[in-house]
């Protein structure tokens, strides 16, 4: 990697999430209009399991300003201030994650970021999967159907942790490609200010968990997991129902979640009327790359 002239250099800590999540806001307000990243969820990142900060970030500064950011496990991510674009930092940050990948690493580019793109592709990176943000507009209280037989709702509550993340773990082991540990899944999701337990709810059968939508205080749902025992039975429809009531009863007008194309389950929410509001591509680096 070329030195970046003009620039300073070092690794992240936590003590830096304030000041990345101050960049990453500044970014997603030029890329949609709005924030979309809590702090806490850049603090999860940065303390995901075998990701070591020292060796695995790279923060990027002009005098004291942080104006470009990266990190890389299986994962990775990049973001340069837009004041600071144009100056090669982003080739840059990309080599670097290239260099530091201990495997083939990906990155999720919104379909609105055309450079991150064109860069992508430009050095061989490739398709993997696509993602879809829906949403629905909520002008009136939405109707909640009855649940099958044995089947009762509420919200998520102390005490429920450990049986929604192995809910949600065995559901998406269809399809993830690794099973975070319990205190990585609940920085990401549980254990962010804000996540909204009122907004999230749980499905039981007697005492078994069988279904689940964690949704934040903004009515994302974040994680949405069915049991394979009870699939095909509405629980899905009846979990997003119950949380679009609940957003209402809130004052919030619109729901919206993210799903990609390995779940399948794009035609699912479009059933309850959701449809998509932007897409995602999910980058793999090419073989042979890591350094």
């Amino acid at each position: 990697m070329m030195p970046m002239t003009g620039y300073e250099r070092r690794a992240a800590t936590m003590a830096d999430v304030p000041a990345i999540h101050e960049l990453v806001a500044a970014c997603e307000r030029e890329l949609f209009g709005q924030v979309r990243t809590d702090a806490d969820r850049i603090a999860a990142d940065l303390g995901r399991a075998g990701l070591d900060p020292a060796q695995d970030t790279l923060l990027v500064f002009a005098g004291a300003t942080l104006v470009a950011r990266a990190w890389a496990d299986r994962r990775s991510e990049a973001d340069v201030h837009p004041g600071h674009r144009g100056r090669g930092l982003g080739t840059q940050l990309l080599e670097w994650i290239e260099q530091r990948a201990r495997t083939r690493v990906s990155q999720t580019v919104p379909g609105e970021d055309t450079a991150a793109v064109a860069l992508l592709r430009s050095r061989g990176w490739t398709p993997m999967v696509e993602s879809w943000q829906l949403g629905i507009d909520l002008p009136g209280l939405p109707e909640v159907p009855e649940p099958p037989a044995g089947v009762t709702v509420r919200c998520f509550r102390g005490g429920d942790e450990l049986a929604t993340y192995e809910l949600i773990q065995d559901a998406f082991d269809e399809w993830q490609q690794r099973r975070p540990p319990y205190a990585e899944w609940a920085a990401h999701t549980i254990g962010r200010s804000v996540f909204a337990p009122g907004l999230s709810p749980l499905a039981w059968h007697g005492d078994q968990l069988v279904g689940a939508a964690l949704t934040t205080a903004d009515a994302m749902v974040d994680e949405l997991g069915v049991h394979r025992g009870f699939r095909r039975r509405g629980l899905a429809r009846l979990l997003l129902r119950h949380t679009f009531r609940a957003a209402y009863e809130q004052g919030l007008r619109s729901c919206s979640l993210w799903t990609h194309s390995d779940t399948g389950a794009l035609a699912v929410y479009q059933r309850v009327g959701m449809s998509v509001q932007r897409t995602a591509t999910v980058f793999v680096m090419p073989p042979g790359r890591p350094g």
